[in-house]
């Protein structure tokens, strides 16, 4: 098998394949918060996906399933006018309406979005009100109740104008990182895999290329990683320009990974296929099939 098809192979297999339960799980949680905040039945009117899902860079496999929904102005004035933590009571009616459609599911809180866990994923959902100046308002219930900023949109906005610069190359390698991260157990948040991707890919010199270049920008993008500052906190995420700090030394594994893509190409070069594969497979795990 060829370059080509082998990472296009992992493309493929990278591919949420769950993706019509999660959209049956949105929409239904889209139409009961519609029904109890905007009086309508629409079941994508206010809300959008965010965070990986968002930025079209989540892979196959258990995981976080981030939404917005966007509530009235009237109902932050509501909020807003308590006099202790009014965050803390939208956070919990917010609950209680998802709570009338999923009644024998648990639901939750973290202090700023409301967890639906099911046994295969778990929604977080964030109510948010849109400002003057287009970023949203979302409510804070620790240390009793403020509220914080936050521009997804931004950053999704961001990505997929990177994505469709490069041909597709930076969700696909963010995609592929998330593969490494898992099956290497790197301490890497996700939104950081996504901002170095971005970062990396104006900078690297194959990125007019195909799938045929992809073993390269394995080994270029985990060289790239492995020489990122391990004394730095945060980076800048494209678009909304926050800051998206690191939550563990992340820089050594990508050291180790880097060696192992240059054994993998050695072993390409000698055509020996199944030592290839091998090599690979210890940077992204099942995904790889080879």
């Amino acid at each position: 098998m060829s370059i080509f098809d082998k990472f296009s192979s992992l493309i493929n297999n990278l591919v949420i394949k769950y993706q019509a339960t999660i959209s049956t799980r949105y929409k239904a949680i889209t139409k009961r918060l519609n029904k109890d905040f905007w009086d309508s039945e629409s079941e994508i009117n206010h809300s959008r996906y965010v965070g990986s899902m968002g930025r079209g860079t989540a892979i196959n496999g258990k995981s976080d399933i981030d939404m917005l929904m966007r509530l009235p102005a009237d109902t932050y004035r509501k909020y807003n006018a308590y006099k202790t933590n009014g965050q803390s009571a939208l956070l919990q009616d917010v609950k209680k309406s998802i709570a009338v459609t999923y009644p024998s599911t648990e639901i939750g809180g973290d202090g700023q979005v409301v967890v639906v866990k099911f046994s295969d994923m778990k929604f977080e959902v964030l109510p948010v009100f849109l400002n003057s100046e287009g970023n949203y308002i979302y409510p804070d219930s620790n240390d009793g109740g403020k509220w914080r900023i936050t521009n997804p949109v931004a950053e999704i906005d961001a990505i997929n104008e990177s994505n469709k610069t490069y041909n597709n190359k930076t969700k696909h390698l963010s995609k592929m990182m998330r593969a490494w991260k898992q099956k290497n157990n790197v301490p890497i948040p996700g939104i950081l895999i996504d901002t170095l991707a971005y970062n990396f890919m104006p900078t690297w010199k194959y990125n007019d290329k195909s799938y045929l270049y992809y073993d390269f920008m394995t080994r270029d993008f985990l060289k790239y990683l492995s020489e990122q500052n391990s004394e730095q906190k945060y980076w800048i995420a494209p678009g909304s320009k926050k800051y998206v700090y690191r939550n563990g030394i992340f820089e050594y594994k990508a050291k180790v990974s880097y060696n192992v893509a240059l054994k993998a190409l050695e072993y390409e070069d000698k055509k020996q296929n199944f030592s290839a594969n091998g090599e690979w497979k210890k940077i992204f795990g099942g995904f790889f099939t080879g």
